[in-house]
């Protein structure tokens, strides 16, 4: 079984595609199952989304911040 740091050190070269077909399967297998790397990987995936995005925008006060505890606590738990 592969361990939530393990995915989500490995997140985004599952977004990119880079990854093995094997290390593809596991991420996929493991995220179906885990809620925490679940909304980790969302949230990483809309934010690419959000920032490739040509239009400029306003991040509401305080995100950066939650982003960041959010992130922390979720690896520290892992």
């Amino acid at each position: 079984m592969v361990r939530c740091k393990t995915i989500i050190a490995n997140l985004s070269t599952y977004l990119d595609e880079e990854c093995s077909p094997e290390l593809r399967r596991k991420i996929e297998h493991h995220l179906s199952r885990c809620r925490r790397c679940s909304a980790v990987f969302d949230t990483t995936r809309k934010m690419l989304v959000i920032t490739g995005d040509a239009r400029v925008f306003e991040v509401p006060v305080g995100f950066s911040d939650r982003l960041h505890r959010f992130l922390s606590a979720t690896l520290a738990s892992a």
